[in-house]
């Protein structure tokens, strides 16, 4: 078969600015024909592309990498797992076999985690919007419940008489701690004492006994140091609370937004150097803790920490389907696989690995998936050899958020596979088909067309 023809294209060389870290891994070739073991090859053959696979051994590596980082440094930790950064059962059910409870922000994670097993003490649950009717199964449950703003403890107050019972509860705090641009639009802000006179509310009410403080100060942080100054304020208001209300604060939920070793767009540095490890940012939480609680004083510390554990156990399989030249010069691959279904493109410039030994000078191209939408661009400049039609990409981290915030547009979604520890492949979700996207609908009899 002879090769299509492609005329010569003459591009300006850029090198750019010296670089004091040595060569760019842009040209570096990587190769991946394998995961944990599994033949790239093999895992198309048996789910189709793109696919999405997990390491359940890296999974619980990650994990146990964070539990070990906090629990040496503290003896009360309590790890939530954070259910809107992957919520597949099988993903779900690794980390609760590792011993972490589960962290929700709506009534749809809530049912899924009790409908996994999980107990309703064993949940907590957060977020900004809770509709009344499932404040009462929290209530009834004993989930504990981490209240947003003032319409909340109305309507726990209103649980409360409702059920005849005292519910046990958190205020979400946000507060200053250097990172830029502050959450504040969650939970009461401590500095302008707005968190004080939910406390206040809380304590004139008399119907609810506040037991636990959260906060989230953001997601992907880069600065360890922000948690310490987190942690203080927190314990500095437990005080303040304890001192003055007479509530015990049993709990101080410091929320997730540790990062991955995922590299942010716009960042120089690789995630090796511009990502602090988990034992950073636990030596600054806890040595935090240590210096400012009371003598004999050791409330729980609860983590929510999602992308830091499951995003690096996650992979995704895409396949050339063809090649272009933009007018621009510029060589374009159309994948099988877009923003549809690997949202986190937006921010996250991911590791890129080829299949197999590609032979040719690598040159910058841009990787666009199949959607009929400008905005589809996996990556907008990488460099790359010649990739013929059917090679494979394994794009990585993908595994936090890619599978809870993907989208059905244009195309199905893909099937879900997870390698276990020894090495046995399992489907823990289907490729979607016709059946999954109009089982819901309704043709009235009046439109039903014949041809």
């Amino acid at each position: 078969m002879k090769e299509v023809y492609e005329k010569p294209v003459i591009l300006k060389l850029k090198t750019g600015m010296m670089n004091k870290f040595g060569s760019s891994p842009a040209y570096a070739r990587k190769v991946r024909k394998d995961i944990d073991g599994v033949p790239v090859e093999e895992l198309i053959e048996e789910f189709g592309s793109p696919l999405f696979v997990f390491s359940e051994k890296k999974l619980r590596q990650k994990f146990r990498e964070v539990k070990n980082a906090f629990t040496l440094r503290y003896p009360n930790v309590e790890f939530s797992w954070s259910y809107k950064t992957n919520y597949l059962d099988a993903i779900c059910a690794v980390l609760h076999q590792e011993g972490e409870t589960a962290e929700v922000v709506s009534e749809f994670e809530y049912e899924k985690a009790r409908r996994l097993g999980v107990p309703g003490n064993q949940i907590i649950y957060n977020g900004p919007y809770k509709p009344y009717d499932s404040l009462v199964t929290a209530v009834k449950e004993r989930a504990r419940i981490n209240i947003d703003h003032f319409e909340e403890i109305a309507d726990l107050e209103k649980v409360a008489d409702e059920l005849g019972v005292k519910p046990r509860v958190g205020i979400r705090l946000n507060m200053d701690t250097g990172i830029h641009p502050q959450w504040s639009r969650f939970g009461f802000n401590l500095e302008s004492g707005q968190a004080l006179d939910a406390v206040k509310r809380i304590a004139s009410g008399g119907k609810l006994e506040l037991v636990g403080l959260h906060c989230h100060i953001g997601t992907f942080i880069l600065d360890p140091h922000a948690y310490e100054v987190e942690v203080k304020k927190m314990v500095d208001f437990a005080y303040t609370v304890e001192d003055q209300f007479g509530f015990k604060i049993e709990y101080l939920d410091i929320g997730g937004g540790f990062p991955s070793k995922n590299r942010l767009k716009g960042i120089y540095l690789p995630p090796e150097v511009a990502v602090p490890s988990v034992d950073e940012f636990a030596e600054r939480v806890c040595s935090a803790l240590l210096s400012s609680l009371r003598p004999g004083d050791y409330p729980k510390l609860i983590l929510e920490s999602g992308r830091a554990i499951v995003d690096e156990a996650g992979y995704l399989i895409t396949t050339v389907h063809a090649a272009k030249r933009l007018p621009s010069g510029l060589k374009a691959y159309v994948l099988d696989a877009g923003v549809n279904i690997l949202f986190t493109a937006f921010w996250y410039k991911f590791n890129i690995e080829i299949d197999r030994e590609v032979h040719g000078t690598s040159e910058p191209c841009v990787l666009y998936g199949p959607l009929c939408m400008n905005i589809d661009v996996v990556d907008d400049l990488t460099y790359l050899p010649p990739l013929p039609r059917g090679t494979r990409l394994i794009l990585s981290p993908v595994g936090a958020y890619n599978v809870t915030q993907w989208m059905q547009f244009i195309r199905y979604r893909p099937a879900v596979a997870l390698i276990g520890e020894n090495g046995e492949v399992d489907l823990i979700r289907e490729a979607e088909d016709l059946t999954d996207i109009v089982r819901r609908e309704k043709l009235p009899e009046r439109l039903k067309l014949e041809w």
